[in-house]
């Protein structure tokens, strides 16, 4: 994020209205944080669907658009094809959220308190304690999601040509371990860790800038006697997470995609598959342009994801605040 050397009106603004660990009614917190983040995951899984069918070497759906998909699996499968593997995502999601909920929060906290004494501004302090929470926080979680995000993409993925059927998540677990092990379970970990760390840096880089620019914009500069509505924090918050979320799609399709069918494809040939048989596989299918196969779902989904993402996780923060 851009570091200021004086607060201005609208940072002044944001650092009033952060809310601290220990002002939140923590069962609130956690189950209005699973009910509106499951009711948000259930308005974008088609549209995740629909990318990861096109990653995949399947189906003949590589080429089309994803607005074509998106009607090819309707017309094939129904409003239930659009949604496969939903009711495993959302139920084995809540607890890898209330892990990424919490240590989010409580990472933060000890980052604002180790801060206080440093000279620099408010807001600098709450981006640096920001980034550092998202950072722990995603590489706490993934020990949980990535197992769940495996099962998931392979419910999304089966009946197309070369694709193992399932009956049911548990039946995914058991085919899986039974083929691969338990490592089966954890294809991609390295490759996730090492991609979404420094796409949630730049997602919350992208997040701040473009609220500082859009705040300038508004007239705000460093005159601390005009504050932001809230309707105007809010409007710009769900602003910047859209450019946020599109700016970080555009960096990050290519290694979603090598992680997305290494995690779901099966026929690599002899030897255990890789990142660089998957590269290699891309290149003889599609040339460079396969690294970004599902971009259109993948951009609408993280611009989407990122305007729906801040302003949900700010409103669960403010349901929250313990009741005197």
């Amino acid at each position: 994020m851009a570091v200021e050397t004086e607060a201005s009106a609208a940072d002044v603004a944001l650092a009033e209205v952060n809310i601290k660990w220990e002002s939140l009614d923590k069962t609130r917190f956690h189950v209005i944080g699973a009910i509106l983040f499951t009711a948000q995951s259930a308005l974008l899984h088609p549209t995740a669907v629909v990318k990861t069918r096109m990653q995949v070497a399947g189906g003949g759906l590589a080429h089309l658009n994803g607005f074509s998909v998106f009607r090819n699996i309707l017309r094939n499968e129904g409003v239930s094809g659009i949604f496969r593997g939903f009711g495993t995502s959302a139920t084995a999601s809540i607890p890898g959220r209330v892990l990424y909920l919490t240590s989010l929060e409580m990472s933060k906290d000890v980052m604002l308190k180790s801060t206080e004494n440093l000279d620099m501004s408010e807001a600098s302090r709450l981006a640096v304690a920001n980034g550092a929470a998202g950072l722990f926080s995603n590489l706490v979680s993934c020990a949980y999601a990535v197992p769940v995000e495996v099962i998931v993409q392979r419910l999304m993925v089966q009946g197309l040509p070369g694709m193992t059927t399932y009956n049911g998540a548990f039946d995914a677990i058991h085919k899986i371990i039974k083929a691969q092990g338990f490592r089966g379970l954890y294809r991609g970990f390295g490759l996730t860790i090492a991609t979404q760390s420094p796409a949630s840096a730049l997602w919350w880089g992208a997040y701040g800038a473009a609220q500082h620019i859009i705040w300038r914009s508004l007239g705000y500069g460093d005159d601390v006697e005009k504050k932001p509505s809230h309707v105007e924090l809010v409007t710009v918050q769900a602003t910047a997470g859209t450019i946020a979320g599109a700016c970080t799609s555009v960096i990050t399709t290519p290694i979603d995609t090598i992680k997305t069918r290494l995690q779901v494809m099966d026929n690599y040939g002899t030897g255990r598959p890789s990142v660089l048989k998957t590269m290699r596989l891309l290149l003889e299918e599609d040339g460079w342009r396969g690294f970004f196969r599902g971009f259109g779902p993948r951009f609408l989904n993280m611009s989407i994801w990122g305007t729906s993402m801040i302003v949900t996780y700010e409103l669960i923060k403010r349901l929250s605040v313990k009741r005197n």
